[in-house]
């Protein structure tokens, strides 16, 4: 089971997740999430990755919040079974920023 993160634990967690970034675009803290923009070349760039991050969403059994207009992704990730933040998001940050 999932353990909420403290404010200190997501603020490095944070920052290790954000030396991944290549596109310039970071992950941002709102709330109890976490976010980030993703740009592809084409929606279909944009929707294969998604299928390809549906796959590791299920493996990890945590799902993102996501919205897909052309080639463009918005993601928040939070874990509703704590209210808060847990590794599992930044599990999944983390393979979506490999997978970018």
């Amino acid at each position: 089971m999932a353990t909420k993160l403290s404010n200190l634990e997501i603020q490095q967690k944070l920052e290790t997740l954000n030396t991944l970034v290549e596109d310039g675009v970071v992950w941002e803290r709102e709330g109890d999430a976490i976010k980030k923009s993703f740009t592809f070349k084409s929606f279909i760039r944009a929707f294969g990755w998604m299928s390809q991050m549906a796959i590791w969403a299920e493996k990890l059994k945590h799902h993102p919040e996501w919205f897909n207009v052309y080639n463009k992704v918005e993601v928040r990730l939070t874990t509703h079974d704590v209210d808060g933040l847990s590794e599992l998001d930044f599990a999944l940050a983390e393979k979506m920023e490999k997978f970018k």
